[in-house]
């Protein structure tokens, strides 16, 4: 595909509030060795969960009852072991010792993708440019929908806001049999060619091998096992991919993508007009900070900001970093975001709407 310029971040200042910001965390919040030893307990204790699920589905799945339960309960574990555990590991965030990272993103394979992919696609383009058009590849995955408002607009778009309920449930299964292939092989739109020149082969082996094993254990062994007929086996599956996406789809669209999003323009140089720090406060939101439940299951999405200024620091300490963020925005006059879930889903769903009408000219995607 096309050579695009990299977008090139404003330089911070010698009054940058960013340095004191940093300086700040660093000599307070991430003191608390406590909070690191919790989100190793927790993401151990996400990935047992897991698979004590899976075992109750080996055990009990002749109870049709009971085999859509633990196949729900295995697809909410798995999302929220993604969202949090690995999501942390892939940033370097969940270890102190990098290697004992790259060993955990390896869960990812277990659940039938490819943890180098994701990392390229997540954090080379989507946190390095974050809400840029044609270079945020976690909001620019397809055509369906029409995030960006400078994006191509096509007649459907003008029912996204409604067709879109019936498309996101799909998205775990999109993502793992979809879209990794698309990264790997496809041609058109294939952003993540533009950090990556060569994908080594052994990622390709590996691609498929995942998804075998994958497949193998989650699917056609339940079925040889228990007496269920095989159709109720793989509603069963389909069933805990639709609840996994639906949980995870909340945090995809609740940080980034409401009616009030910015999608900064770069000039014709390909410069932005704020630094890197000011651009992140810019175009990312949190939701539900103060709801215990949420930040469990979301980790690193419920405080999102914290999460794009701090990535390599684990989840449980973003609501004490948090904090230190509203007070630096109110000071230096930062935007900062933060919504109740279902708030900031109806907001995506409006954004939706309003970008599917044709050059609506409230959407100009500039700051």
């Amino acid at each position: 595909m096309e050579k695009l310029k990299r977008p090139v971040y404003l330089k911070p200042g010698t009054d940058d509030f960013f340095k004191m910001l940093q300086q700040e965390v660093k000599e307070t919040v991430l003191k608390n060795s406590s909070l690191y030893l919790i989100n190793i307990l927790k993401s151990f204790g996400l990935l047992m969960l897991f698979f004590l699920f899976y075992t109750c589905v080996l055990l009990f799945g002749n109870n049709t009852l009971l085999l859509f339960l633990f196949y729900i309960l295995c697809g909410i574990t798995m999302i929220v072991l993604f969202i949090n555990a690995f999501h942390d590991a892939a940033h370097g965030a969940l270890f102190k010792k990098p290697k004992h990272n790259e060993w955990f993103t390896y869960s990812l394979e277990l659940f039938g993708s490819n943890h180098w992919l994701w990392i390229r696609r997540h954090i080379g383009l989507h946190h390095a440019y974050t809400n840029i058009a044609d270079w945020d590849v976690d909001l620019k995955q397809s055509d369906i929908v029409r995030i960006f408002p400078t994006s191509p607009w096509f007649n459907y778009h003008k029912y996204q806001h409604i067709y879109m309920w019936f498309i996101y449930p799909l998205y775990s299964l999109n993502w793992i049999y979809v879209r990794d292939f698309k990264d790997f092989f496809g041609k058109k739109d294939n952003y993540v060619k533009k950090v990556v020149e060569k994908i080594p082969k052994k990622e390709i082996y590996r691609l498929f091998v995942a998804k075998a094993i994958n497949l193998f254990y989650i699917l056609f062994l339940p079925m040889l096992i228990l007496k269920q007929p095989w159709y109720l086996v793989l509603s069963a599956w389909i069933t805990m991919h639709l609840c996994a996406s639906i949980v995870g789809v909340v945090a995809l669209v609740s940080t980034h993508v409401d009616e009030d999003a910015q999608f900064p323009l770069t000039d014709e140089n390909g410069n932005l007009s704020n630094t890197w720090a000011v651009h992140q406060m810019t175009v990312t939101k949190d939701f539900s900070t103060d709801s215990k439940l949420a930040n469990f299951l979301y980790g690193g999405f419920t405080h999102h900001v914290a999460h794009h200024l701090f990535p390599g620091v684990g989840h449980t300490y973003y609501p004490y970093i948090t904090p230190i963020i509203k007070r630096y925005a109110k000071q230096y006059n930062l935007p900062y975001t933060s919504y109740p879930f279902y708030h900031a889903v109806r907001s995506h769903f409006r954004m939706l709407k309003n970008n599917g009408v044709k050059e609506n000219i409230l959407m100009t995607g500039e700051i």
